[in-house]
């Protein structure tokens, strides 16, 4: 009798049927102390999308993205990244994304044209090539005339900005954005938005937090909507507004609406 012939080695992304999310977080679970952060969350972000993550504070979306890009080790569930998995093999999926953390402090007695260069020679670039590209960023993010102050110096726009050219630099398959209009004047958010509008077309994928609906309303084509460390609605922005506007929607599914009664003090000029 003929042996049977083994299987061939599984190859993430490489199955006949549909393409492998860029990112696919299956079951992730956080809790601190008695608090559970994040309950049991899946998503998957399909590959060459712009994915809005919406919900209100406290929701578990930094906790979420914390895990989902090797920040903060879920205490179950998996993050994959194009078919790697983040926390069995950190330093192959951490090459394929880059990262705007909230709140995350960054190497500030650096100017900012140090910090970018550091970034990318912390990658494995070429001295020459992270010289060229960290030229273009600071062009690009209109930073070109700061890049030899420190980073301490800058105000709170100037700093998301420098680190998104931090997270741009080896020219990530994914990006991975907390809040990153936050504290950015509206000049600087529309060019943030065209630079990250053309990444999507020629193939990238970001994923981006914000508490601004009509901003991800206008800039995503997928969103997904967070509370209480669970998924209340994902898919399409059409698919999820439902023929509402997304804040309506919003509203809707995280319930709680404002409470306008009381405050009699305040009207009585």
């Amino acid at each position: 009798m003929s042996q049977p012939h083994p299987d061939p080695p599984f190859v993430p992304g490489t199955s006949d049927s549909a393409p492998a999310p860029a990112l696919s977080l299956q079951g992730l679970a956080k809790r601190f102390g008695g608090k559970v952060a994040v309950d049991g969350l899946s998503l998957d972000v399909p590959a060459g999308s712009f994915y809005g993550m919406v919900g209100p504070n406290g929701a578990g979306k930094t906790t979420t993205l914390s895990m989902a890009t090797g920040l903060l080790r879920p205490d179950f569930g998996t993050a994959v990244v194009h078919g790697v998995d983040v926390w069995r093999h950190p330093l192959e999926a951490k090459k394929l994304m880059g990262i705007l953390p909230d709140g995350v402090r960054l190497f500030d007695r650096l100017t900012g044209e140090q910090l970018v260069t550091y970034a990318g020679l912390l990658r494995g670039m070429e001295r020459d090539v992270v010289r060229e590209r960290v030229a273009e960023l600071l062009v690009a993010l209109d930073l070109a005339a700061d890049g030899g102050t420190l980073v301490v110096d800058y105000s709170a726009g100037m700093t998301k900005k420098i680190a998104l050219a931090s997270a741009l630099i080896h020219a990530p398959r994914v990006l991975v954005l907390d809040e990153p209009f936050e504290s950015v004047d509206p000049v600087s958010a529309a060019n943030i938005r065209g630079i990250l509008e053309r990444y999507v077309a020629s193939g990238g994928t970001v994923i981006v937090s914000s508490h601004v609906m009509d901003l991800v309303q206008r800039m995503c084509d997928h969103v997904a909507v967070v509370a209480g460390g669970r998924v209340l609605a994902a898919g399409t922005v059409e698919e999820v507004r439902n023929g509402s506007s997304l804040e309506e929607r919003f509203v809707e599914l995280v319930g709680g609406g404002t409470n306008t009664e009381g405050l009699e003090w305040l009207r009585t000029f």
